[in-house]
């Protein structure tokens, strides 16, 4: 590792996922050989957002030779929480939707661990007007490798907002791992935010 990266993960601490907490996961494949991506962060934006945010290596094979995105997360760790956990949550509508065919890139990221409080119940055009949402692929692959190397569960009664739409222009969100009132199944949401259109109209 070269130094910057060292002096990272000593700022971030238990914050910290590089290559050595990925090889703790059971479904990604990373070479300890292999030359790391380059990091886009400078040690004083790291001390700033070193208590709320996660410092993330993301990686694009999963070990069983699949591109790492959304429809091939499903497949390995499925929809049904009674056969096991951590799981995506039982729908799928999003199926034939291009973005969860989006492959995980081989970059540092940073994504914040809990959503803002003044966010909540806001629209995201307005949320967009200041800040800028993660992809799905990069929610998707934080909330599990957090779940495997960290031990925590990420948004777990909270979505967030994501950069993604789907082939109507509708906002994707996810998150919401447990349902507060205990009628839903556990896993992994994906959501759209439902735009208002021609087609949505009233009858009596």
């Amino acid at each position: 590792m070269d130094r910057l990266i060292i002096e990272a993960k000593k700022i971030m601490g238990d914050n910290f996922i590089g290559p050595d907490e990925l090889q703790e996961t059971s479904f990604l494949l990373f070479e300890s050989d292999r030359k790391l991506p380059y990091m886009p962060f400078s040690l004083e934006e790291l001390k700033v957002k070193k208590e709320d945010y996660l410092l993330i290596l993301g990686t694009g094979k999963m070990k069983n030779g699949k591109d790492v995105n959304i429809r091939n997360l499903c497949s390995y760790f499925g929809k049904n929480p009674d056969v096991s956990e951590p799981c995506f949550y039982n729908q799928d509508w999003y199926e034939c939707e291009s973005f969860i065919d989006v492959k995980m890139q081989d970059k540092w990221f940073l994504i914040r661990k809990n959503v803002y409080e003044e966010s909540r119940a806001v629209q995201p055009l307005e949320l967009m007007r200041k800040f800028v949402f993660p992809t799905a692929i990069d929610c998707a692959y934080t909330f599990f490798v957090s779940w495997f190397v960290k031990d925590i569960k990420l948004w777990d009664h909270d979505f967030v907002w994501c950069k993604d739409v789907d082939h109507n222009g509708d906002r994707i969100y996810v998150g919401k791992y447990y349902d507060i009132d205990g009628v839903n199944k556990n896993g992994f949401s994906i959501h759209r935010h439902l735009g208002l259109r021609s087609c949505y109209a009233c009858i009596d």
